[in-house]
């Protein structure tokens, strides 16, 4: 049996990622439903908003899911008050130390795991006692590690690293690219942008439509000074690039990205003056699908690329 099948009770080692104004209890019950393993994004809610999300998603399936809580939110307290009083089961943590809650969470029977962008956090990560961890690769969409390892060099290390079950992320939206990823030492896999633009996602529509539209070349990592981010190419995200091109200090980017600038791309559809954010990947995803489909065709590449890679006779060396 795989690792993180066992760890989460699913039928595939497919984590969908807890991504902000994308990742509320449609998704997440879409994707828990289809065998792998659904999760809310608690960095777009407020407590009362995700006590709703958690109510509706078991409501919505009898499968497991988690809750994704980036560990630097102004009201973790409250937050992890919801998640423990609701008895979820399952949470990802990332953007901060996973010791403080680590702890915590365990001795309320809940499993963790947390996000790492390099094999020295995984290593603090298995001191703190997390039951797995995720290490993101410099593609992925949102928030990033400031070391800007792609995630074919991370995962190797992260594997040497650490004995933990381990999940791959970033750049990762095909069942080619989970192979790859488990024959570098992956146990699973997490998928933020291949989930972003789903039917289900609460993404708006014209922020899926602008997706599915990406070339590469389309996204850039951003705002180093306050927390790399990758974004799309849009008049916000030239602003920024003029700002941080001539010097610009955290005080004065903080000000330009101002409060709800996220929510008003991601969720609102403001494609010119929104912070829009999405993977590298992005630029091979050209249809909004079901989340049903979608599963259909990781599986399916998954199995492909495997057949594929045993039957060609450029392997026999």
């Amino acid at each position: 049996m795989n690792r993180i099948c066992d760890l989460f009770d699913i039928r595939y080692p497919i984590i969908q990622g807890g991504m902000v104004w994308c990742s509320g209890w449609r998704l997440a019950s879409a994707v828990s439903n289809c065998g792998g393993l659904g999760l809310l994004g608690a960095g777009s809610m407020h407590p009362e908003m995700l006590e709703e999300h958690i109510l509706k998603t078991q409501a919505a399936t009898e499968k497991p899911f988690g809750v994704n809580v980036p560990l630097l939110y102004p009201e973790i307290d409250k937050i992890m008050d919801v998640v423990a009083r609701l008895g979820v089961k399952i949470v990802f943590t990332s953007a901060g130390s996973p010791k403080k809650w680590t702890g915590w969470l365990k001795e309320r029977g809940i499993t963790v795991v947390h996000v790492v962008s390099s094999s020295i956090f995984a290593e603090k990560c298995e001191a703190a006692g997390v039951d797995a961890v995720v290490a993101e690769g410099f593609e992925a969409g949102g928030h990033n590690g400031r070391e800007e390892t792609t995630t074919f060099a991370l995962i190797p290390s992260v594997r040497k690293a650490t004995g933990l079950p381990l999940l791959a992320a970033g750049g990762i939206s095909s069942g080619e690219a989970i192979h790859a990823a488990m024959v570098l030492g992956a146990d699973g896999v997490q998928i933020g942008s291949g989930f972003a633009i789903s039917e289900e996602s609460s993404a708006h529509p014209a922020f899926k439509q602008l997706v599915s539209g990406l070339g590469e070349g389309g996204t850039k990592l951003a705002l180093k000074k306050l927390a790399p981010v990758r974004l799309i190419k849009n008049a916000f995200f030239e602003s920024v690039d003029e700002a941080e091109k001539r010097g610009a200090q955290a005080e004065e980017l903080k000000t330009l990205l101002g409060k709800g600038r996220a929510k008003k791309g991601i969720f609102e559809g403001d494609l010119e003056d929104g912070e829009l954010e999405i993977g590298q990947v992005s630029a091979q995803i050209k249809e909004i699908l079901p989340v049903e489909k979608i599963m259909e065709n990781f599986i399916s590449g998954y199995k492909a690329s495997i057949a594929a890679v045993s039957g060609n006779s450029k392997f026999d060396f």
